[in-house]
């Protein structure tokens, strides 16, 4: 259990790299990319527990067409990344076999996770599967060299992240904008 001062200490030292109104502005035009490419294909939205929840929820209610929303908690070991590798703590809540499907998670840091769950769901027989992340942490250090999510609202730079779903030490998924900690 962390030491609640030093929770508290980590936020009124972090820098704020996107306010609450550019999260917003970008969560506005990624639900637009969303609806122009996924409107007409009925389509199963995976939220990945838990950092997907607070990009997952505040989107779905942008998106104005008929969709189902499903879950899946999923952690992969060792720097492998084939989908058999993946911990399924919680496996996909709808079956994706034949269907368009949107994984839809906080940040795309290396992305060894959702790389290997994009893998699974097709393995599963998905006939598309799409990602979306609210955060692209730019860096060169991707799973797949080049590797993005089909649907990015911002591109944040390298460093430890919190914030709108990102935790620091299991808190702070709830703050309104991303934040930095200090010195990392």
């Amino acid at each position: 259990m962390s030491d609640l001062k030093e929770i508290e200490q980590a936020m009124a030292e972090a820098d704020c790299l996107a306010t609450a109104d550019q999260v917003n502005a970008a969560l506005n035009r990624v639900a637009a990319e969303i609806s122009a490419k996924l409107r007409d294909s009925n389509p199963i939205l995976y939220c990945v527990l838990n950092g997907g929840m607070v990009f997952t929820g505040k989107l779905l209610v942008k998106l104005d067409f008929p969709l189902e929303v499903a879950y899946l908690h999923a952690t992969r070991y060792g720097q492998h990344l084939q989908g058999s590798l993946l911990d399924w703590k919680a496996p996909p809540s709808k079956d994706p076999k034949g269907r368009t499907v949107l994984v839809l998670d906080d940040i795309l840091d290396e992305g060894h996770t959702l790389h290997a769950i994009t893998l699974a769901l097709k393995a599963a027989g998905a006939a598309a599967v799409h990602t979306g992340v609210l955060v692209h942490k730019v860096h060169e250090r991707k799973a797949v060299p080049g590797m993005r999510a089909d649907f990015t609202g911002l591109d944040i730079e390298d460093r430890y992240l919190f914030g709108w779903g990102m935790d620091y030490k299991g808190y702070w998924r709830n703050a309104p904008g991303i934040y930095a900690l200090k010195g990392h």
